[in-house]
């Protein structure tokens, strides 16, 4: 009789556990079902033949259509495929797919309406199996108001890499003109002024106070017209407009050299920096930024300056041996140097990297600069 009982109360509370559990798995689905179907992304289950075996409202909303139109319906009325003949969800998902379990995120196709209407999504796939077949879920978002904004910023980005490239071409027109007025008008009158003065110093018969005065007003004389071609030269070098780029470039050098003591190496070929004025401009005042930043912030003691051009390309590498750049230097508001040489480079569709050394102490700078119709002798490509 106990054992009866015993075996009577052990099937009771098997069969109370089984309860238990079937109600635990039905409110567990329950659950789940109902978290899907107020979840506001887009969730779609999809078969193995890229079929939609479930769509949320938030799917149906999306996509401007029903929760009853889209389950049993191919992917491909809904997301445009990435390449031909799709036959599986991961044809649509490049990203997604793979190993049971595997999640994968951040890709992005395009959403067809139910109008036709083309849209941007983003979303993530994670792939599973039941019953010995691959079903993919698929968690989708709109990306259409994101991707306008990133269109406008573009727009305002490139308008705003307009007004700079407008804005140096403008302040170079202004440095030209005044550097010839300088050199043109004040430069002649300094000039006429030294002869009168060299006449007066032919007179002997002038009192020895007023030789010594002529000497001094001589001396004077000479530091000007010493300031007025430096300054000259700093607004616009003769030699970019009479001689070229290279001794352009060589100027630039020597005048470091003697400014600062800083030795200054140019490894270049004439031949090879024979190119129009915008893009002659354009290196030389990126040469000559780079080298004030050396002088003011580097603590270097020598430069080297390699300009190679590679068919239609010119490959402008600095280096100094100075304390090297640091990567919060470059993101500093101060740094209207490094600004200034990047815009110059980007209005013209050139590359610049900034960097420390790896093969000694100090920063490098490497830049592309294409030059396809700026070669003098070439026809212009553009």
């Amino acid at each position: 009789m106990l054992s009866f009982l015993g075996g009577y109360c052990a099937g009771q509370a098997a069969a109370a556990l089984r309860r238990a559990r079937s109600v635990h798995r039905t409110a567990r689905a329950f659950d789940g079902r109902r978290i899907v179907h107020s979840a506001s992304d887009a969730i779609l289950s999809i078969d193995e033949h890229a079929v939609i075996l479930f769509a949320n409202p938030a799917a149906a909303q999306m996509f401007a259509s029903s929760v009853a139109a889209m389950q049993g319906s191919s992917l491909a009325r809904f997301i445009q495929a990435p390449v031909r003949d799709a036959a599986a969800p991961c044809d649509y998902f490049p990203s997604g797919g793979g190993r049971a379990g595997r999640r994968a995120t951040d890709y992005a196709v395009t959403g067809i309406r139910a109008n036709g209407q083309l849209f941007p999504i983003e979303g993530s796939i994670s792939t599973v199996e039941h019953d010995g077949h691959e079903v993919c879920t698929v968690i989708l978002r709109d990306v259409s108001e994101r991707h306008l904004v990133q269109q406008k910023l573009s727009r305002s980005h490139d308008q705003l890499r307009q007004l700079s490239s407008a804005l140096q071409t403008i302040r170079e027109e202004e440095r030209t003109h005044i550097a010839r007025e300088l050199h043109d008008d004040l430069g002649q009158l300094l000039a006429s002024l030294r002869m009168d003065l060299t006449l007066l110093q032919g007179n002997n018969q002038l009192p020895e106070p007023s030789q010594r005065l002529i000497e001094g007003m001589e001396s004077n004389l000479m530091t000007a017209i010493t300031s007025l071609r430096r300054i000259a030269t700093n607004l616009r070098p003769r030699a970019l407009d009479e001689g070229g780029l290279y001794f352009a470039l060589q100027g630039l050098r020597e005048d470091f050299v003697e400014r600062h003591g800083i030795a200054v190496t140019l490894l270049a070929e004439e031949a090879e920096l024979r190119l129009d004025d915008s893009a002659s401009t354009a290196i030389f005042r990126i040469v000559q930024e780079a080298l004030t930043n050396i002088a003011r912030h580097a603590g270097a003691t020598r430069v080297v300056l390699n300009l190679d051009r590679v068919n239609h390309e010119l490959l402008l590498t600095i280096r100094d041996d100075g304390r090297g750049i640091r990567s919060e230097d470059m993101e500093k508001k101060e740094s209207l140097g490094l600004v200034g040489m990047r815009e110059r480079v980007w209005a013209m569709d050139g590359e610049i990297t900034i960097s420390g050394d790896d093969e000694a102490p100090g920063t490098r700078i490497d830049i592309v600069l294409p030059l396809a119709g700026r070669i003098i002798g070439e026809e212009s490509t553009s």
